[in-house]
């Protein structure tokens, strides 16, 4: 196997990671009284993980999931550039499909995927 082999399995597996960390934070809201609106929103301005709803407010979530914090913390990889281009998206979002009218609250919910997966849920992790 050459480099790039390697560099193409770890890929996937990040891409792997992600979608079963993200259906963690999913099944976890929905637990927890949240009403799911979209889950991988994308327009020109970026992408956003989860979109809900709970007690009229609107909740855009970053999910971050992680089998070791060898390289830090999951909300760390939550940096300015990210956090910018996740409330511009969100405005998009706000704007076509018309909920003004909502508080809004930027949350991150970062998955441990170890042996007993773990959640933390940081709500107003930003704004």
């Amino acid at each position: 196997m050459n480099w790039t082999d390697r560099g193409a399995d770890k890929m996937a597996s990040n891409i792997e990671k992600g979608s079963k960390g993200e259906l963690i934070a999913k099944n976890y809201l929905q637990t927890n009284g949240y009403k799911i609106l979209e889950m991988n929103y994308r327009n020109k301005q970026g992408e956003i993980d989860i979109i809900a709803l709970k007690d009229d407010v609107l909740v855009f979530i970053e999910v971050k999931s992680r089998t070791s914090i060898n390289f830090g913390y999951p909300y760390e990889a939550v940096n300015k550039k990210k956090r910018d281009k996740i409330i511009k998206t969100s405005y998009y979002f706000i704007k076509e499909n018309n909920y003004h009218n909502y508080q809004v609250r930027y949350d991150i919910i970062e998955i441990y995927l170890t042996e007993n997966i773990k959640i933390n849920h940081i709500e107003n992790a930003f704004c």
